[in-house]
């Protein structure tokens, strides 16, 4: 067990070990996880993929529901930060900028279309998930992309 394991007081000593193995890993994770769940989410506005309407579909949703027109032009802004910006994202290239797009967008669903909606995601769209996306995305606008990212494997980031 190494210094950091031992100046711990774990409740099992002996996963302390594993806990420092793997802590590396961790926020790494999380960087690849988030990118990539918000990756279809773009695919059904862009795509129709997965449910989604579609560039259409997405269109008459930002100007009937949201008021942003023009719709279409709405539809594939949003739906590329969603999919260049996840993919991105995950793999940890130019990843401030990614990940500021993305806090952005998750940021501007909280406050202007979600919020009179109340907090939890069920059984209304509330302000719940995106806040909570927005918010690991805003972390990762602090912090870059860390560890196994291409911005650290280039030696340049913003």
């Amino acid at each position: 067990m190494n210094d950091q394991a031992s100046s711990r007081n774990l409740y099992v000593p002996a996963m302390g070990g594993l806990y420092d193995s793997l802590s590396g890993i961790a926020l790494p994770l999380v960087r690849l996880a988030a990118g990539l769940i918000i990756v279809p989410h773009g695919c059904q506005k862009l795509f129709g993929w997965f449910g989604g309407g579609g560039i259409q579909g997405s269109a008459q949703f930002f100007e009937q529901m949201v008021g942003l027109a023009p719709g279409a032009g709405w539809a594939v802004f949003v739906g590329g930060v969603e999919v260049i910006g996840g993919l991105l994202l995950a793999i940890g290239l130019f990843t401030r900028i990614a990940a500021a797009a993305i806090a952005i967008q998750m940021l501007y669903i909280v406050f202007f279309i979600n919020w009179a909606n109340g907090f939890f995601t069920i059984p209304k769209a509330g302000i719940e998930h995106p806040l909570l996306w927005g918010i690991v995305a805003l972390a990762f606008v602090f912090m870059g992309g860390g560890r196994f990212s291409v911005d650290r494997a280039i030696g340049k980031e913003f």
